[in-house]
């Protein structure tokens, strides 16, 4: 072994041995909580900023996080909490052990049994137990996972309460946390005996060494048009629990329809990956969005995003004889179907009930009599309508502001979920 070999082998080993002072993390949070941002000239590079650039590399270095090694043990007594890909990622032992315990005001016993984690979320596990007995009216709900660099909201989870009526068995999703990350404080809620709610936290040591390793994360880049924008996927993160493409769209009428976003799936070895759910969030560039998928299949063959559906939008220009409506629907565009089932004139106004696919939303809506237009004042009073053939409908009255007899319905246009099976290529890599 060369000078050069020796002389890099030993350093190597004093970083790894390297910890930071036990009030780094503190100092660290006080200074990112407190902190403004200020412009510096682009030419002048602050020795004091070189100086933080080298800190925070000792302490990423110090802190010694490796996301491909991880281990843990089983959590037990979630078999009927926990299904698929969780219960099979159980069974192999992925779980953290956790066991912190909290009595609360009610004395009910909390105890945070184990905890899951990979780069796409925070799996809590968890168990209450009261002799006097439980119910799911006891509003207990989950907000956040904080901790250093940490602010998880609580995505969605599920939960069972024995036959017996005194304890829970519980699973809550999470947003990611940071791997730099030493504790998290849980935080919740529940309604005490007198029904006053109570907000509470719970603390417990995490060691990001035992989160499961990221499975691929790369960048698509890809763009696909719609009628009204167009929709970028910008990567894709796989982990052991969950599959999540994120993107940007740039739709408007992507509120039009109710979650465009299930329209698209991902298919991985030529089978079509459950979907899990997604959502969005708006801003002044745009609509971010995430779409969660199952895990995927091991070994990895091939993988692709297909738009299957997505908001579309069809200029009808259509007028409909409200005299010769019968029972049959109208044809609309693209086999979507119209129901008039009751045209009505009251002192306040006209009102038309009428039913549509779920997913159809009419646009421009008038009706007219005797040359008279007069537009869609709102809609009422919104229920599902079932057919014969078990087809359900989206039933509902529209409002206009005119006493007339209407003669004729008026529709512009039709928002709806188009079928545009356009497929994007995902290289493995």
């Amino acid at each position: 072994m060369s000078n050069i070999e020796k002389r890099l082998e030993e350093e190597k080993k004093r970083l790894d041995n390297m910890t930071a002072p036990e009030e780094l993390e503190a100092r660290l949070r006080g200074a990112l909580e407190n902190r403004t941002t200020v412009k510096k000239p682009k030419r002048k590079t602050p020795l004091f900023g070189a100086a933080a650039v080298a800190l925070l590399f000792m302490v990423i270095v110090g802190y010694h996080y490796n996301g491909f090694a991880y281990y843990g043990k089983k959590l037990f007594g979630f078999d009927e909490v926990i299904t698929g890909t969780l219960k099979e990622l159980n069974e192999e032992e992925m779980g953290q052990i956790i066991d912190k315990q909290k009595q609360l005001a009610d004395g009910t016993m909390f105890t945070v049994d184990g905890i899951m984690t990979d780069a796409n979320q925070l799996i809590l596990y968890y168990t209450l137990t009261n002799p006097n007995g439980l119910s799911y009216d006891d509003h207990f709900r989950f907000y956040r996972m904080t901790g250093f660099l940490t602010n998880s909201i609580a995505v969605g989870g599920q939960s069972l309460l024995n036959e017996e009526e005194n304890e829970i068995k519980g699973m809550m999703s999470f947003e990611h946390v940071s791997p730099f990350s030493k504790e998290l404080t849980l935080q919740f809620s529940y309604q005490s005996l007198n029904g006053q709610t109570i907000e509470d936290t719970i603390s417990f040591p995490y060691n990001p060494n035992q989160a499961m390793q990221t499975e691929i994360k790369q960048s698509i880049r890809k763009t696909v048009n719609v009628d009204q924008g167009k929709v970028t996927f910008h990567s894709i993160t796989a982990t052991p629990t969950m599959t999540v493409i994120d993107g940007k769209l740039q739709v408007d009428n992507f509120d039009r329809v109710n979650y465009a976003l299930g329209g698209i799936d991902l298919v991985a070895n030529d089978e079509v990956v459950q979907q899990l759910g997604g959502g969005s969030t708006s801003s002044i560039r745009g609509i971010n969005f995430d779409i969660r998928f199952d895990a995927l299949p091991q070994p990895l063959q091939s993988l692709e995003l297909v738009m299957k559906q997505f908001v579309g939008y069809e200029k009808l220009d259509q007028t409909i004889n409200l005299a010769k409506t019968g029972e049959n629907p109208i044809s609309l565009f693209d086999g979507k179907l119209l129901w008039i089932t009751d045209v009505s004139t009251t002192t306040t106004g006209t009102e038309i009930t009428i039913a549509t696919e779920d997913d159809v939303m009419l646009d421009g809506v008038s009706i007219k009599a005797r040359d008279k237009i007069t537009e869609l004042r709102t809609i009422v009073n919104q229920t599902e309508l079932k057919l014969d053939d078990g087809t359900i409908l989206k039933q509902r009255t529209l409002l206009f502001d005119t006493v007339g007899e209407p003669e004729l319905l008026v529709i512009e246009g039709m928002h709806y979920m188009k079928r545009y099976n356009k497929t994007i290529v995902i290289p493995i890599k």
